[in-house]
């Protein structure tokens, strides 16, 4: 059975035709997980819809009937648009939203984020019994929830820390949730708490079997994940890297995010994260950073010489004081730099177009410059170019491109009036993110008419407050868990 769905507006971010087009009245046919036909709707094409295929297609927004008349393909109020890609994130945090806030990253780090992992781990048997699931599940399961909500249909996790031990049940949220993820799979064996400690043949053998265990999915994969260039030292980089490219793999890492940290290394090592990175041979085109927020002329000569990958992440950055990577001069110099939140916790939300916004927002106001990183630019930071960088079947609406695509509502007063000259720059300047009405990931009506339909919403978020309110009692004995990176 084939599915359409049809808009008021259509932006497919497509190459083929033109990245800047944008189509009234617009429609998408796609059978299973790929996408089979987009373009302008008549009534000529409904006419020859019907021909081609009788009682074949069922039609999003008409509850799902099967089309037997011109009338059943009914418009949508709204702008379709490729389903968001947030290239960097931790399905860990969702619990922590608002806790320790004010603070530098390495106090939130420590009093959030670290105690947090310690917490579950501790704690496993009893948040089990008392939730009635895996607590691990259970939180990314939430991280599901929270993607959908804002039209994310596609991720790279960082699964760093205790999480390391626990890539099976995220990999069950993603087959549950039906999203598109990619799980780089942490490491640390320095500058770390000691409970949590690996030798490189242990990091390469939990790749390895992640690898093997889950090879038969189509919609997850598993990459390295070394967390900091800090806390991972030379042998361990050289290990995961090898795997890499043996496996013509990305590999993912933090880089220079926080101030205080990144000066502390470079009087520790004699260098910058960047230019340690190139003498191990770890930087290169398959290779992400993420952040990259203090960096020096020479790490930007760096970067693009190697054509290593950034991923911003303005809403965590500025709301841990960490700063903001010089975006601009990296976009100029040539270096990839795409858009994403990374976790609940740090941003606070999964509002990848609040992320677009206070991205092109914060370059304007700095360099004083309106023209800079205009809503077409910064839209497509968070929709074809993740893609590209990823090395995703998705990012735009074209015929054999995964059918991931998001249906934001335009009739909200907020993005009302929407027009087709300024629907794209509403989406950006007067969004709040809560329009995303429906979500369509790998050809799944994942969200339909603002419903969850492959997660039990209501059940997810009352398991994570009640986990929240338990990590609390435990966090107001525990403190905080201190061995991040300058404050060991």
């Amino acid at each position: 059975m084939k599915k359409f769905i049809r808009s008021k507006f259509l932006i497919p971010f497509s190459d083929q035709i033109g990245r800047e087009t944008r189509i009234e009245d617009g429609y998408v046919l796609f059978e299973g997980e790929r996408i089979l036909e987009v373009g302008a709707f008549n009534d000529d094409l409904g006419k020859s819809l019907l021909e081609r295929f009788p009682h074949h297609i069922e039609v999003v927004g008409n509850n799902n009937k099967v089309a037997r008349h011109l009338q059943d393909f009914v418009k949508l109020e709204g702008v379709l648009l490729p389903g968001f890609i947030k290239a960097h994130g931790h399905d860990h945090e969702s619990p922590l939203i608002g806790i320790v806030k004010d603070a530098p990253l390495t106090e939130w780090l420590d009093g959030a984020v670290n105690i947090f992992g310690k917490f579950m781990q501790e704690k496993k048997q009893l948040l089990e019994d008392t939730l009635g699931v895996r607590p691990h599940l259970a939180t990314y399961l939430k991280a599901r929830v929270d993607d959908i909500y804002y039209g994310i249909t596609s991720s790279m996790v960082h699964h760093c820390n205790y999480n390391k031990y626990h890539v099976a049940d995220i990999v069950e949220a993603n087959e549950t949730a039906a999203t598109n993820m990619i799980v780089a799979v942490g490491s640390q064996d320095r500058h770390y708490y000691d409970a949590i400690l690996d030798s490189p043949e242990d990091a390469v053998k939990r790749l390895e079997e992640n690898k093997e265990r889950f090879s038969h999915l189509t919609r997850t994969r598993v990459v390295p994940g070394p967390d900091q260039f800090f806390s991972n030292g030379p042998d361990l980089l050289k290990a995961l890297k090898g795997w890499a490219d043996r496996n013509n793999s990305l590999i993912h890492i933090h880089s220079s995010e926080e101030y205080n940290t990144t000066e502390w290394f470079k009087k520790e090592y004699g260098m910058t994260p960047v230019e340690y990175g190139l003498k191990l041979g770890f930087l290169g085109p398959n290779t992400v950073l993420a952040h990259q927020v203090q960096c020096t002329k020479k790490d930007l000569e760096i970067l693009k010489d190697t054509q290593t990958k950034i991923v911003h992440n303005p809403l965590a950055n500025t709301i841990l004081g960490s700063g903001i990577p010089p975006v601009i001069e990296m976009l100029e110099s040539g270096i990839e730099v795409v858009i994403s939140t990374d976790g609940s916790g740090s941003a606070d939300s999964q509002n990848i177009l609040s992320a677009a916004r206070l991205a092109s927002q914060y370059q304007k106001a700095f360099h004083r410059n309106a023209r800079l990183m205009p809503a077409q630019k910064v839209m497509e930071m968070i929709t074809v170019e993740p893609a590209k960088l990823l090395g995703l079947n998705a990012g735009s609406l074209e015929s054999g491109k995964d059918a991931d695509m998001v249906l934001i509502d335009t009739t909200r007063p907020n993005l009302t009036p929407s027009k087709i000259n300024n629907v794209l720059e509403n989406l950006v300047w007067a969004s709040d993110g809560s329009e995303a009405q429906y979500v369509i990931a790998g050809g799944k009506v994942v969200k339909d008419n603002y419903q969850f339909t492959t997660l039990d919403m209501p059940k997810i978020n009352e398991q994570v407050q009640l986990l929240s309110e338990m990590f609390e009692d435990y966090r107001a004995e525990e403190l905080k868990l201190k061995g991040t990176g300058a404050h060991c």
